[in-house]
């Protein structure tokens, strides 16, 4: 079986092991519960090890939420314990995802969450670490935690455990075994970790597309939106709009200039407020991320699908970001495909950097089929 990256497993004829990471307030627990059961509706059983559970069941006498608080040297013990569970299980075949943290930033200092010698004993195929939007991480933490935190610490916290992850995994299995997933859309993104898991054999894919200058352009948006759910039923996705912070800046920009102090956001079903001042403080975080991220995401896709709309003048809707994504995955040497949707011609840093050009999403999904990219796809009736 081949591993998501494309090479060769090793000669073990166990299960898929999978480690994810991610910081506190993202309800891991819940999101890998829905790759559960996609795998048991497929008929595969997977065994989901929360760790921070385990450590609890390990030392009853600690109270909920201050495991922390004990000394590194338990705390470390406690792992240790419950990883030699993890390792029998794994030993025995079973399809294993781990749900821990990478680092832990606590009154000890920032302080890794994992004892290398046991991850590589695990010998996990490859890492995830999950990443939501700011404001659900932090009406989470408000809600169900009591830990001091400001927008700022989330990202950071955030930042934290995408570095350290990939080192871990560059570390223990190999260069190209991280892959950073956003819980934005839970149902496509759990079932496209599913994919990497037992359907590796499907092609990774960045969709691109323009984002911010076709708000309040409903038809267009559309588009969009039908763009992005045809490639998540054929391929394993990887969509920057499952992270969307720019709202959040354009929202507190608007505010501003109205006066207003504070800005109201709806976060599961529930109104957050948030301070003008401290969404404008994190603006160049939440930039810097999205360049960072957006890359990352590019470089562990295989082909990048760019869609291109038109506008109501007849112009492309396309954007610097668009653009420089499609030269990144271009230099990256990744198959670069665009479906140019407007009757004008597309310029040559289009055409320049194209494997293909495309009039519509199905005449780009009518190609993969001829390349055996997907077999079920069906052409609608005439």
């Amino acid at each position: 079986m081949l591993f998501p990256d494309g090479g060769r497993r090793t000669q073990r004829k166990n299960g898929v092991r999978v480690v994810v990471t991610g910081q506190v307030g993202l309800d891991k627990s819940d999101f890998l519960q829905q790759v559960v059961d996609i795998a048991r509706t497929n008929g595969k059983h997977v065994e989901l090890i929360n760790v921070g559970e385990r450590m609890y069941q390990e030392a009853p006498d600690v109270a909920k939420g201050r495991i922390l608080d004990l000394p590194r040297q338990r705390l470390a013990s406690l792992r240790r314990s419950v990883f030699k569970d993890i390792l029998a299980t794994a030993a025995s075949g079973a399809n294993v995802i781990i749900n821990t943290h990478a680092t832990f930033r606590w009154k000890h200092g920032l302080f890794l969450a994992y004892d290398h010698n046991q991850m590589v004993d695990f010998d996990p195929d490859f890492f995830i670490t999950l990443v939501d939007n700011v404001d659900a991480v932090h009406e989470r933490l408000t809600r169900e935690h009591e830990i001091a935190h400001t927008l700022k610490d989330i990202l950071v916290w955030r930042e934290e455990e995408l570095v350290v992850t990939e080192a871990m995994a560059e570390a223990v299995a190999g260069y190209g075994r991280a892959f950073v997933v956003s819980r934005g859309q839970p149902a496509i993104t759990a079932r496209s970790v599913y994919r990497l898991m037992f359907e590796p054999h499907r092609k990774r894919v960045y969709p691109s597309f323009p984002m911010t200058h076709v708000l309040g352009m409903p038809n267009v948006m559309a588009e969009i939106q039908a763009f992005r759910h045809s490639l998540a039923e054929y391929f394993i996705t990887f969509d920057p709009e499952d992270i969307d912070e720019k709202r959040l800046l354009a929202e507190a920009s608007e505010a501003t200039e109205r006066g207003k102090k504070e800005i109201t956001v709806h976060v599961h079903g529930q109104e957050l407020v948030l301070d003008v001042n401290d969404v404008t403080s994190i603006a160049g975080d939440i930039d810097g991320q999205i360049y960072a991220r957006d890359f990352k995401q590019i470089d562990q896709a295989d082909m990048i699908v760019s869609y291109i709309p038109e506008l109501s003048d007849g112009r492309p809707s396309l954007s610097s970001g668009v653009e420089r994504e499609l030269q990144h995955a271009f230099e990256g040497t990744k198959e670069v495909y665009v479906v140019w949707r407007p009757k004008r011609e597309p310029s040559p840093f289009i055409t320049e950097t194209a494997t293909c050009i495309f009039e519509s999403v199905e005449a780009f999904l009518t190609f993969c089929q001829t390349k055996g990219y997907i077999k079920d796809f069906q052409l609608p009736l005439k």
